[in-house]
């Protein structure tokens, strides 16, 4: 956005539908009769300005006053708001995240995500660096269907765009803020901005919070409750401008420490009584909903320390703008969870990580009056990750799960000789070394056909290649790769693949008049392809006795995914303005969609098609000069098919983890009180309907339908100091953020549990 209405230096900004809307005190502009409209907001997303409502995109944006009224601390919190989008859960993980109903659906380090995450337009990477608090921002932007031509990487479901505040060259100011709140919540922030000329800025901001854990684990009744996080940030920010060229320097380093991901095992009729009768009572759960019962035998944590610079210079040549984007990222990342979710040393899963990112992108958009507008752009990247995995178990748990007895009494019965127990039990372990590299070029034009018709029509070319090597090493248990992997490997297992691919998009837009405009979009996406991280694939020559793989076994290699989206929409001012409305209907086809699935390790398979049909919609309202109101909707109906090689019955299921519905919605008040401030209070809920654990639809593992309801008050000072207080989740509701299915001996649960009601509080003081 390049343009927000602001009064008394507050104002609270929200949009939908590649509408941007503002929700508080200064969200509606005044004309000298008082008339109330919506305020009209210029926007940058097709690499040029334009007024919203004019721009062919489904793209949902918020400000940094959003995302402070509502407490959206990470990036995936985004997701509580944006129609069409779900899977937030409270990890440094992205896989789960889907939007109209596509996820990335791969843990490993092998593929690519399905959501792009961008920070300033650079590429943020995967699980375990892509996740970053946000702080000093200026907006966030959720873009909804494939996006290869507003970023140097594709992103082949949609995007999650964040741009942080930049210097500004005119004065001196800032910001202060803390807040406490339940469970020793403790957070700040604070951003200066110094002016040194007309030229030369610096900006300054910090971040951190802090809060203990919700969640008593039976199995570690002594332990610190599990949920907590202490999360700290730096972001310096240097920029500079002439009269034809102009710079933005930004060096930022975040430190994280979170809980892993916590999970709770689901009773249901067959696999845990069956866990239960030969493994014992610690099978099944105790406590209730908001309660886990785990072993955590690696522990429960999720740390990654994250250091990125970039740089953006842009080029006034007159005919056009010509932009250069530089990033570099480096992190470090560990993480440990009890995935199986209970008290019995079932599954422990453990990752150790470590790699670097260097991207860089250079655009040409045109800048004349003509009928013709258009942008080019080259683009390449090159990264490096290496990565540990380890999976630990009990051996006897192994065997009386999978043999029913204990493991001395399996190696008896197949006379398989003694077995001597291992003190640390079954560890499998494997290390993943990844070098990357691809570049793409692209290139946007549209043409002004009439005065109310413009068409457009692009083409992308991708190319990525992927040097992969997996070492799967041995096992020092007698049982040998018993669960996670079935063999292993002597030494690494090397290759390196290409995929590559053209993807064009068209576009129309007409205005049916100065207040409302129909546009519509058809276009290609793409996702690389990859490798597995947790399995291999055998040659002609299978093993030897000891399941070590024999040569001719290569890395679990798949295919890329392509989508072809076809989207229409409606932008409508009505009643004066005052009232905003944004529909969109889109149908997509994704062709060898690329799923995880256990079979002799967890493999990524190509599967044969998605089909989903939806539509997402908005409403804003000036109900009154005091009362704002913000609606969002969406509903998706999907269906997979051919994908017997994972789940065999599976045609015309529903993905796993994307909802039917979903619902946002947020009333906000505002009121002057005397000549020094006003008082504002507001109510947000965000629902969604039930979600399935995996694409066999079990009704055993489904996520039921949860609403979550918060409220907020506060005043401001027109002297720049504000406070609030909040009250989260109101009726105290218990869901998951996701569920899993399970199968075989595994038994199903879910993750994430809900945050309880929490009250707490802020001030700022804005300089």
């Amino acid at each position: 956005m390049t343009k927000i209405f602001k009064r008394h230096g507050h104002n609270l900004m929200l949009g939908t539908s590649a509408t941007v809307i503002l929700l508080s005190s200064g969200y509606y502009a005044q004309a000298q009769e008082k008339k109330l409209v919506l305020e009209e907001i210029v926007v940058t997303a097709t690499k040029r300005a334009e007024s919203v409502q004019d721009v062919p995109l489904s793209v949902t944006a918020f400000d940094a006053a959003f995302t402070e009224r509502v407490n959206l601390d990470d990036v995936k919190d985004l997701v509580k708001f944006a129609p069409g989008m779900a899977g937030d859960s409270k990890d440094s993980f992205i896989d789960y995240i889907n939007i109209r109903g596509i996820s990335t659906n791969d843990f490993g380090v092998g593929g690519d995500p399905s959501v792009g995450f961008f920070k300033n337009g650079l590429y943020q990477g995967r699980n375990g660096v892509v996740v970053t608090s946000m702080f000093d921002m200026a907006r966030a932007e959720v873009l909804r269907g494939p996006q290869g031509f507003l970023f140097g990487r594709n992103a082949i479901s949609g995007a999650i765009s964040l741009y942080t505040a930049r210097p500004d060259f005119n004065e001196v100011s800032g910001y202060v803020s803390a807040g406490a709140g339940e469970r020793n919540h403790f957070e700040a922030e604070g951003a200066i901005n110094l002016p040194v000329s007309d030229k030369l800025a610096f900006r300054f901001a910090a971040y951190h919070s802090e809060e203990d854990g919700y969640l008593f684990n039976y199995a570690r009744p002594d332990a610190p409750k599990e949920g907590w996080h202490d999360k700290s940030a730096f972001r310096a920010t240097v920029g500079y401008q002439n009269e034809n060229f102009d710079a933005t320097l930004m060096f930022e380093y975040e430190n994280r420490k979170l809980s892993g991901s916590t999970y709770r095992t689901f009773n249901d009729d067959e696999i845990l009584p069956f866990l239960q009768s030969v493994a014992g009572d610690l099978a099944v759960p105790r406590g209730n909903k908001g309660d886990i019962d785990s072993d955590m035998g690696l522990g429960n944590h999720d740390r990654g320390e994250v250091t990125s610079f970039s740089a953006e210079l842009n080029w006034d040549l007159e005919f056009a703008k010509l932009t250069s984007l530089t990033g570099y990222k480096d992190h470090t990342y560990s993480y440990a969870e009890d995935f199986d979710g209970m008290a019995l040393n079932f599954n422990n899963y453990g990752q150790e990580q470590d790699g670097n990112y260097f991207e860089q992108e250079l655009r040409l958009t045109s800048q004349s009056d003509s009928k013709l507008s258009w942008y080019a752009g080259v683009s390449y990247y090159k990264e490096n990750i290496n990565a540990a995995f380890s999976n630990t178990g009990n051996e006897d748990v192994m065997c009386q799960a999978y043999y029913y007895y204990s493991c001395s009494e399996v190696f008896a019965y197949y006379d398989w000789g003694d077995f001597t127990a291992n003190p640390a039990g079954l560890v499998e372990d494997n290390i993943i070394d990844g070098a990357y590299h691809g570049w793409g070029a692209y290139l946007d034009l549209s043409y002004a056909a009439t005065e109310k018709l413009e068409v457009g029509a692009g083409i992308r070319y991708t190319k990525d290649t992927k040097k992969f090597g997996i070492n799967i090493l041995p096992v020092e248990s007698d049982l040998g790769p018993f669960f996670m992997f079935g063999v292993t490997t002597d030494g690494f297992l090397t290759t390196e693949k290409s995929w590559n691919d053209f993807t064009p998009r068209f576009y129309a837009r007409y205005h049916v008049n100065d207040d409302m405009m129909v546009y519509g979009n058809i276009t290609k996406g793409y996702k690389a392809g990859g490798f597995g991280s947790f399995a291999v694939i055998l040659g002609p020559d299978g093993t030897d006795d000891d399941l070590l793989a024999l040569p001719g076994a290569t890395p679990n290699d798949f295919n890329p995914e392509t989508v072809w989206s076809y989207e229409v929409g409606l932008k409508a001012d009505m009643m004066d303005k005052r009232v905003r409305m944004d529909v969109a209907a889109y149908h997509y086809k994704y062709t060898d969609l690329q799923l995880n699935y256990f079979d002799s390790g967890s493999r990524v398979e190509n599967v044969g098609q998605v089909k989903a049909y939806g539509i997402e919609a908005t409403l804003q309202a000036i109900v009154s000069e005091n009362i704002d109101l913000f609606m969002s909707t969406s509903y998706n109906d999907n269906e997979i098919k051919d994908a017997d090689i994972i789940a065999e019955g599976s045609d015309g299921n529903r993905l796993g983890g994307s909802p039917s519905f979903t619902f946002a919605a947020l009333l906000s008040f505002h009121m002057p009180v005397g000549q020094n401030g006003e008082i504002n209070a507001s109510a947000d809920i965000k629902a969604q309907s039930k979600t399935f654990g995996g694409i066999e639809n079990l009704v055993a593992a489904q996520n039921n339908g949860w609403s979550d309801v918060s409220l907020r008050m506060g005043y401001e000072s027109y002297a720049g100091w504000e406070v609030t207080l909040y009250l989260e989740n109101v009726f105290n509701s218990r869901y998951f953020d996701g569920t899993g299915e399970g199968g075989g001996s595994f038994p199903h649960h879910g993750f994430g549990i809900s945050v309880p009601r929490t009250f707490g509080g802020k001030v700022r003081y804005n300089f």
